[in-house]
């Protein structure tokens, strides 16, 4: 599959999920899904991150498990979104404004947790193209911690036969954001350091 056509079946896939697809069982690709996420240790790659509102924005993301995660915003963007181990956070460098969650309760967790049990959680989304495999995790029991349908191209070369092409998260107020990589580049060797942050309260710098 090209670029050109993930995209292409990127975004019709985030218009199918907007209109709540029904799950249909497909416990082997959940089962694909589920190896591919402890299969990959490190991942870096390009993003391009598109709001309720249209706004586009694009950078580079790190992840590393556990845990840790880093969206590098294009120059420019004066935000950083971290995750360190333990709490995700978002820092606005223009209004000097830190915010942070634990990993836990936010849907990424399911991207940079390799203990978690996708099989408890999730479900398959079914698609309309068969190279495309699509799955949603949701806690019911902690509905205010969102959702986040991640999408994958089917891809032998890749960590458990799949390769993640973006995520569509939606949270509790309705707020959709919809994430799509290229560029993807798996299990290379990722510094600690590269998820430290400098604190705008406190500095006024900038990591």
């Amino acid at each position: 599959m090209t670029g050109r056509d993930s995209l292409k079946y990127f975004t019709a896939l985030t218009a199918a999920v907007a209109i709540a697809a029904p799950a249909v069982a497909q416990s082997g690709d959940l089962a694909a899904v589920q190896q591919h996420l402890r299969a990959t240790t490190t991942m870096t790659a390009n993003f391009s991150q598109t709001d309720r509102a249209g706004k586009v924005l694009n950078g580079t993301l790190t992840l590393k498990k556990p845990g840790k995660i880093r969206f590098q915003y294009e120059k420019g963007v004066p935000l950083l979104i971290v995750g360190d181990g333990k709490a995700l956070t978002f820092i606005d460098y223009s209004v000097k404004q830190v915010q942070r969650w634990p990993i836990g309760n936010t849907p990424l967790g399911v991207l940079i947790n390799p203990d978690k049990d996708i099989t408890k959680f999730a479900k398959i989304v079914p698609g309309f193209d068969p190279r495309l495999v699509s799955v949603e995790g949701y806690d019911p029991k902690h509905p205010e911690y969102g959702r986040i349908t991640m999408v994958f191209a089917r891809d032998a070369a890749a960590p458990g036969g799949l390769m993640l092409q973006g995520w569509v998260m939606l949270d509790s107020q309705g707020n959709r954001t919809t994430i799509r990589l290229s560029n993807q580049r798996f299990n290379g060797s990722v510094s600690d350091g590269t998820f430290r942050w400098n604190d705008p309260r406190s500095r006024g710098g900038r990591s």
